[in-house]
């Protein structure tokens, strides 16, 4: 099968989490199954993909009621199927290459922080002979 996939990354939490394990999980057409995904996630991103986990969530009933109650329409969300891909060793993807890269600008930042804190915490408290009888003098 020919076809092209549209892959749309999923980004929450749960998924961030598991790119650590090298798992990553895409929105998929309803159609596609382990092998066209698993083809598709190869061709795009030039990795070695070793796992496919599928997951289908039919979409839940919806009702709409009009304001006097006369016309009643029944629906249905659409339908998602997610697929959870396992990379080989040394594989990634860079959708949370942007995320690390800005904790880890945060994380630095926050070190300077603290560190002039520090300083500034060790200038006050070191106050020679000097210092303390102006100290003494003013009060």
């Amino acid at each position: 099968m020919s076809k092209t996939l549209i892959l749309k990354p999923v980004l929450s939490e749960k998924t961030y989490a598991q790119s650590a394990k090298r798992v990553f999980a895409f929105e998929v057409p309803t159609d596609s199954n382990k092998h066209d995904v698993a083809r598709a996630v190869e061709a795009q991103f030039d990795v070695t993909v070793t796992g496919v986990n599928i997951l289908s969530h039919s979409g839940k009933a919806k009702r709409t009621i009009s304001a006097k109650g006369r016309r009643v329409r029944d629906g249905r969300e659409a339908a998602v199927k997610k697929a959870y891909v396992t990379l080989a060793e040394g594989n990634s993807l860079p959708f949370f290459a942007a995320i690390e890269e800005e904790d880890a600008k945060v994380a630095k930042a926050q070190e300077q922080i603290d560190k002039a804190a520090e300083k500034a915490a060790a200038k006050e408290t070191k106050t020679g002979i000097l210092g303390r009888k102006k100290k003494e003098e003013t009060k």
